[in-house]
């Protein structure tokens, strides 16, 4: 049999990345907006672009989705 299988389980969306970030590591005008948080979940294009900063993993991908991307966790 050689039929082709659609392999994009993404439904069509854009991907996006979901990874941690340390607060630490932000700039000091970004960290500000972040008071009493030591890590968020960052949620960036395919391309590296940085799009939004969340307080955790839950909220960044139902933001992603919400927002037609598909959401994909990266270390």
């Amino acid at each position: 049999m050689d039929h082709p299988y659609p392999m994009d389980s993404t439904g069509g969306r854009a991907i996006v990345y979901v990874r941690a970030v340390s607060v630490d590591t932000l700039p000091d005008e970004v960290r500000a907006q972040m008071p009493g948080l030591s890590r968020v979940y960052a949620v960036h294009s395919d391309d590296g672009q940085c799009l939004a900063f969340l307080p955790n993993r839950q909220m960044a991908f139902a933001m992603a989705r919400k927002n037609d991307f598909a959401p994909v966790s990266v270390n």
